[in-house]
């Protein structure tokens, strides 16, 4: 009986191992219930009424007050790409404290800016408050427009990004270009060999499984930059667009944002120090607040900042390479433009 006890209960153990792993699995899966069933409870954004919807309402409805706050930007907004904070607040959840504090920065016209900080230093939420991801306190000029006064869909469609994870559609390489259908078949193949994807891909019906996991993601980034490229917005944001790829792809994206977008506003969010140590400018963030914003080598002159802290974080050889970088931009920029 002890040995007919023991056998049954070693072949139990398979048992019980494969009921935790299902049970496992339940949890997760509810998990996702969880998340669905919490996002169809969050506020919904304001309905996008064109003018000529918001005048037929009143007409209609002429004894009732609509506020009528949403405007319509020119055809060519932005052509400059100013951006301009003021007294800038951003929180996530009500009540609670913000994620930015106060921020008021000027951004000129094609300048580049990178942005650096910590994590949770306020980086993302930058970006959040661009694309009008959350509610927002203050003001957010672009060209000289509070962003807060046009309809989301306006506002969004004049802004491009990279993200840090890529974003691709389980459909053809023509509509993960250009989904709305504003370009013909020979600029795709142009931007296609602008980011040197051309010889990857067999044609423009060519489908991109869910998620993009028939390319690398060295690749996928690319075809992110080639959208971007494509859509050629005056202001471009990269979220740590290359955090995650090979140094070859970095170096690429690299060159050819600055070879495609000379004329556009970027605003760089770095995880590696390098790729902003030729920007015009450096904004410095902790906690939700500017702490330092200014040319890379004029930070690096104040060797206990912020920035030269982080920078010797890398190593005394690569701070002293960086450090090179900066100055030669910054005599390219000013000593000889000067002279």
């Amino acid at each position: 009986m002890i040995g007919l006890g023991i056998s049954q209960s070693i072949s139990m153990l398979g048992i019980m191992q494969l009921g935790m792993v299902q049970f496992a699995e339940i949890i997760d899966y509810m998990a996702s219930v969880e998340r669905i069933l919490e996002y169809t409870q969050l506020e919904k954004e304001r309905p996008q009424l064109t003018a000529a919807g918001k005048f037929s309402v009143l007409f209609i409805l002429f004894s009732v007050i609509i506020p009528l706050q949403d405007e319509r930007p020119s055809a060519s907004w932005p052509s400059k790409g100013a951006i301009t904070f003021r007294n800038l607040v951003l929180r996530y959840v009500e009540n609670q404290a913000p994620v930015l504090r106060g921020l008021n920065l000027e951004i000129f016209p094609s300048e580049k800016i990178g942005i650096v900080g910590r994590t949770g230093a306020g980086k993302s939420s930058l970006v959040a408050a661009l694309f009008r991801l959350a509610p927002i306190e203050g003001e957010i000029l672009i060209d000289g427009v509070d962003t807060k006064t046009l309809i989301l869909k306006d506002l969004r469609e004049k802004l491009s990004i990279i993200p840090q994870e890529p974003v691709l559609f389980p459909a053809s390489m023509r509509f993960n270009l250009d989904p709305f259908n504003e370009f013909n078949d020979e600029k795709l193949w142009n931007v296609l060999e602008e980011v040197e994807l051309k010889n990857e891909i067999p044609d423009l019906d060519f489908m991109v499984i869910d998620g993009g996991s028939n390319f690398s993601l060295g690749q996928r980034q690319l075809i992110c930059l080639a959208r971007a490229i494509l859509r050629n917005k005056k202001i471009l944001i990269l979220d740590e667009a290359t955090a995650n790829v090979d140094p070859k792809t970095d170096q690429l994206i690299q060159k050819t944002i600055r070879r495609k977008f000379g004329h556009c506003t970027v605003l760089t969010i770095a995880h590696r120090l390098h790729t902003i140590m030729d920007s015009d400018r450096v904004l410095v963030m902790d906690s939700g607040n500017v702490v330092e914003f200014d040319h890379p080598y004029i930070l690096l002159q104040n060797y206990t900042g912020y920035f030269s802290r982080m920078l010797m974080r890398a190593g005394p050889e690569v701070a002293h390479h960086m450090r090179n970088i900066a100055q030669e931009a910054y005599e390219s920029r000013f000593i000889t433009t000067h002279l």
